[in-house]
């Protein structure tokens, strides 16, 4: 198990640090759950905001386990509302996997004649006297995949399919190429055939965005969680186009793409609100983005329904964000009065009580937008979007205009210090096999 925490420190800057590096005797929800909770424990780490794993049904175990023990020890966020943030690399990989079986055959083949011209040096020799005499340049060569990994079938399809005019050529001069592949033909392996080389060519091109995606929304030196709103936007956008092509492969690929991207993005009451919070946190999108895309998707009449309620969670993490900063502050200037007279004891109820509808009667300007002590969410969205570079630095933005917003400043450090990816853990290990990977956004 590699169990990360990330955090943004009061310089604004980003942290990933490796919590804990073991084997693990049992892959159970709860049994992963406490050797979590004792990791935490070991590190006095009490506050935790988002967990970040893949789709692993066991996850889900794991995840209430956390949520309880967090809640127990008092340091959950809305009781764990934002807790569970799931992987979205993995969520691309059963996306494409899904779309990839429109193809399969197709790869399959391409995949048989590479494994043929690598299974000796003299076949790979004789391959590259191929290459020559067809006069294909290229630096790369032949690569195999991993066929459970389908970003390794990407590059293998991109490097194979510029080598048609070589494989026709190898044939002629393998006498034994065609046969042997051949006669694996009921499983439908064979040799691969010019349009099997139009599929998987078309198939890498289309593959290349989500390689892409998935390279953008996985790293670890910089923040993601603000970039996963607008990619998902993209990726939509993206099959619907390939919906509405005239080739027919494509069309049936792009559907069982969008049936999978549906099960986990199509349904927002499904998703964790904070990857649309995070958008609302970027200056250069706020509120405007989400409701221009949620429009896109869903429609005018579901996009502004869709909108709200994304409205109403950013209000709702800020108001707890606020009156934990409210209670603090109450908290500090109960021990600096020191001793209380009878009298003011007695007060106290009321105290509490007149305090809890001042806060009901903010949120309820929050919300309608009304009077003219406006929050700091509100007066952060309605300031203009920042015009700035793609290179845009949103730390130091937010580190610039802390003071101003020293509340919602702290949520958004926060809110984007979470992690969207495990991807960045996969490199601390050297094997293929079976690994649970954990991110915890640390408060």
């Amino acid at each position: 198990m590699c169990l990360t925490a990330h955090y943004i420190d009061s310089d604004w800057k980003l942290h990933k640090k490796i919590l804990n590096f073991c084997p693990i005797s049992s892959h159970k929800g709860e049994a992963l759950g406490k050797a979590i909770e004792k990791c935490l424990l070991d590190w006095g780490i009490d506050r935790v905001f988002t967990v970040t794993v893949d789709n692993a049904s066991s996850n889900d175990v794991v995840v209430g386990y956390l949520r309880r023990r967090l809640i127990n020890w008092g340091s959950s966020i809305l009781q764990g509302k934002f807790l569970y943030v799931r992987c979205v690399a993995h969520i691309i990989n059963l996306v494409v996997c899904d779309g990839l079986k429109e193809v399969e055959i197709a790869v399959d083949r391409v995949r048989a004649a590479i494994k043929y011209v690598r299974s000796s040096p003299a076949r790979l020799k004789l391959f590259k006297k191929c290459v020559e005499n067809e006069r294909i340049q290229s630096k790369s060569l032949l690569c195999l995949d991993v066929s459970t990994r389908w970003n390794s079938t990407y590059l293998m399809l991109m490097s194979a399919e510029k080598f048609e005019k070589a494989f026709d050529r190898f044939d002629v001069e393998d006498p034994f190429f065609s046969g042997e592949l051949d006669s694996g033909d009921v499983d439908g392996i064979r040799k691969p055939d010019h349009e099997d080389w139009e599929k998987v060519r078309k198939m890498a091109t289309l593959l290349q965005n989500f390689y892409e995606l998935t390279i953008r929304v996985s790293g670890s030196l910089y923040v993601t969680s603000n970039t996963l709103f607008p990619e998902i936007v993209e990726v939509e956008y993206l099959l619907q186009e390939w919906l509405q092509s005239e080739d027919f492969n494509l069309v049936m690929m792009a559907r069982r793409m969008k049936d999978k991207f549906n099960k986990y993005w199509g349904d927002i009451e499904k998703m964790n609100k904070l990857i649309y919070i995070a958008v609302v946190l970027d200056p250069q999108h706020k509120m405007e983005f989400v409701k221009f895309a949620l429009i896109g998707m869903y429609g005018e009449g579901k996009g502004n329904e869709l909108r709200k309620k994304v409205f109403h969670a950013a209000i709702e993490l800020f108001n707890e964000w606020n009156n934990k900063s409210t209670v603090n502050t109450h908290q500090e200037n109960q021990v600096n009065l020191g001793q209380s007279t009878s009298r003011e004891h007695s007060q106290e109820p009321r105290e509490h009580v007149r305090m809890m509808v001042k806060e009901k009667f903010k949120n309820h300007k929050i919300e309608s937008g009304g009077g003219d002590n406006k929050s700091e969410l509100e007066r952060y969205l309605s300031e203009e979007i920042e015009e700035g570079p793609d290179e845009f630095d949103i730390l130091a933005w937010w580190k610039v205009n802390s003071c101003r917003f020293p509340i919602l400043s702290e949520m958004a450090r926060n809110v984007l210090a979470v992690p969207i990816s495990t991807v960045a853990s996969e490199s601390t290990f050297s094997t293929g096999g079976g690994v649970f990977l954990m991110h915890l956004g640390v408060l």
